[in-house]
């Protein structure tokens, strides 16, 4: 029978060994993708994200802290999770099949200049090679966050951050973390331009809205 307890004790073990390898060989990488982003969003640019299962919630986590915050005070910025897009998602599937619910995804929202990010334990899941694909086809970055390397994803990928751990749970447990260093350093890249341009990332109070009539504004509809 086996003892809860050694099992915990080894599945921490495990995490600190896949940390103390992030920590050694990731860090440049998580600092280098959130110095982009803060170059790309800001400009207008946005970030597409997708996984499956539990790599879904991670992906998911990650545009969260891009649409409202990590720590600090900050405008909002374009992130989706094509994963939360059920009612696209569940369309494509039916009339297209499973392995296209991301690609398709990616080739109506991606611009040249975007990122895309694909999270995957095994990086063998055939819907985000296709994502891969229709990404680079349209222009976008590609950046992999994965398990072991090499795998087929991070073949296809223009950036990688592969988390060698022997379970799936601790990849995504690391891959948590690396998510939030890329947030930290997003975060860090925006003050500092913020201060040499003599800005403020701080949020400014709403403006009046104003309901005209036009192509460019919304209206109320005329009462009979």
């Amino acid at each position: 029978m086996s003892d809860p307890l050694r099992t915990a004790h080894r599945h921490c073990e495990a995490l600190q060994d896949a940390l103390a390898r992030l920590c050694h060989e990731g860090l440049a990488q998580t600092a280098a993708w959130g110095r982009h982003l803060a170059e790309v969003l800001p400009a207008g640019g946005r970030l597409l994200a997708a996984g499956n299962g539990g790599s879904a919630a991670q992906a998911q986590h990650l545009t969260a802290e891009l649409v409202g915050r990590y720590v600090a005070e900050r405008r909002p910025y374009s992130a989706i999770s094509l994963h939360a897009e059920t009612s696209s998602m569940t369309a494509i599937g039916n009339d297209y099949g499973f392995d296209e619910v991301f690609a398709r995804q990616v080739a109506a929202h991606g611009r040249r200049g975007d990122v895309l990010v694909l999270m995957s334990t095994s990086g063998r899941s055939d819907n985000l090679l296709g994502a891969a694909t229709a990404a680079r086809a349209a222009g976008l970055r590609v950046w992999a966050m994965t398990g072991r390397t090499p795998n087929p994803l991070a073949a296809q990928a223009d950036s990688v951050l592969g988390i060698d751990a022997p379970s799936t749970a601790t990849v995504q447990e690391a891959h948590l973390v690396a998510l939030h260093l890329v947030c930290e350093a997003f975060d860090e890249a925006l003050a500092g331009t913020s201060a040499l341009a003599g800005t403020s990332e701080e949020p400014r109070e709403p403006a009046a809205t104003v309901l005209t009539r036009g192509p460019a504004a919304f209206s109320h509809p005329e009462v009979p």
